[in-house]
């Protein structure tokens, strides 16, 4: 497991930018973390990294959001926060993540960990004091 200490928003936003610029499609990222650790702004982070200029915010009440990012690519991002139970959306996970066009990022996972690939990346952000993180990946 990889880590890395941010010390501010900025930073993990900047982070989750150059992760962004990497990813290629397929990849299946699962964020781990407290409520209010900093996973959509990690996002939002990785969002500008893929070129996209709209507006990333929680998909909390949405439970996803899509967004057209470069190089014909697209952007998943969903959050299990307020499910007990995914129901089709395990169908729509499965779907998506097996789309080479298409990055999906999930937040709160629990509901939906046994369809993601096994090969899918964890980040883990853990809180470190004041806006500082820690940002763990495997």
């Amino acid at each position: 497991m990889k880590s890395k200490v941010v010390q501010t928003e900025a930073n993990l936003i900047k982070f989750g930018q150059k992760l962004g610029k990497q990813l290629m499609g397929g990849e299946v990222l699962e964020l781990i973390g407290d409520l209010g650790a900093g996973k959509t702004t990690f996002a939002k982070g990785l969002a500008l990294g893929l070129g996209i200029k709209a507006t990333v915010n929680s998909p909390s009440f949405t439970i996803m959001k899509e967004y057209t990012a470069r190089d014909g690519l697209t952007l998943k991002h969903y959050d299990f926060y307020r499910l007990d139970d995914a129901g089709l959306m395990k169908n729509e996970i499965k779907e998506s993540a097996g789309d080479a066009k298409t990055i999906v990022v999930v937040e709160w996972a629990k509901e939906v960990v046994g369809v993601l690939p096994k090969n899918r990346l964890i980040v883990e952000i853990e809180y470190a004091g004041g806006e500082g993180r820690v940002v763990k990946w495997t």
